[in-house]
């Protein structure tokens, strides 16, 4: 059973998981698109046929297939935008190079990692991703940013808000939240500027205030809801090829996102893409 894809009776086959973890009499699941960990019983679960996955797969492909064709078309008014300073700032055939930006990416889903890491290749980000367990964070993060010395730090994995434990407001009331907020505040402890390192984290209903608080520049789920596997990379990506004098206004950020505004929260923040001269070619 382990690694199936299933769908609940109880939440009327709303969300497709992917089995981690069996119990006497329960499973652990993870959501097969979503941020999102949960407990179930056994009997609860409906193996997902064949032709379902099928179907789920490419409604699932076209939907980040049309979120990247949008995050190309800003990338390329940006693009333009830029050659077009440039002209007005000297000769127009001189070539310029770029300062790569570094992506350290903490994921605590291996599969979600790879996806993740695929997609910002794709996107030209050089990206240094780690596989590590939510709880491992607080305590491993610190050492890891101290290693790589990225200009963005995403950390995610799975959460999950449940009733059963207390008020949204309360922290305890969460699978991870508390972990993610502590490994913010150990981040940014280092680095105390928003502008010099740029934090995302959360998962799925993560404590979103919190989050902010705690000193990340985004962040979910202001309104508790589930965010998309890849929704933090097309975060990241808008703020790495934003010029480094622009502000990144928020809502520019979130709406190529596949979650939107409801699951991705955060405030103004500097891009990080430069530029400079003369580009010299190396033999």
């Amino acid at each position: 059973m382990k690694g199936m894809l299933v769908t609940r009776y109880s939440h009327q086959h709303d969300i497709v998981f992917r089995v981690i973890e069996v119990n006497d009499d329960s499973v652990v699941l993870h959501g097969e698109e979503l941020r999102l960990e949960a407990d179930a019983p056994q009997d609860d679960l409906r193996l997902l046929p064949e032709e379902d996955i099928r179907k789920r797969q490419e409604e699932i492909k076209e939907k980040e297939e049309y979120s990247y064709r949008l995050f190309r078309q800003d990338y390329q008014l940006l693009k333009e935008k830029k050659e077009q300073e440039h002209k007005q700032e000297g000769p127009r055939n001189v070539q310029r190079f770029q300062l790569p930006v570094k992506v350290l990416h903490i994921d605590g889903d291996r599969l979600y990692l790879k996806k993740c890491i695929d997609l910002y290749q794709r996107l030209g980000l050089q990206v240094h991703g780690v596989y590590m367990k939510e709880d491992d964070v607080p305590f491993e993060i610190e050492a890891l940013v101290k290693k790589v010395q990225p200009n963005m730090i995403v950390i995610t994995g799975h959460d999950a808000y449940s009733e059963a434990k207390g008020s949204k407001k309360e922290l305890s009331s969460y699978r991870n939240s508390r972990n993610f907020v502590e490994a913010v505040r150990k981040t940014r402890g280092l680095l105390p500027s928003l502008d010099q390192l740029v934090i995302f984290a959360g998962a799925c209903q993560s404590h979103f205030e919190s989050l902010i608080r705690a000193g990340a520049n985004f962040a979910s789920s202001p309104d508790r809801i589930n965010i998309h596997a890849l929704d933090p990379v097309y975060v990241v990506a808008k703020i790495a090829y934003t010029p480094f004098m622009d502000k990144v206004n928020v809502y520019d950020v979130i709406r190529n996102t596949l979650t939107g505004e409801k699951g991705l929260g955060g405030m103004e923040t500097r891009g990080l893409f430069r530029t400079g001269l003369p580009y010299v070619e190396t033999k």
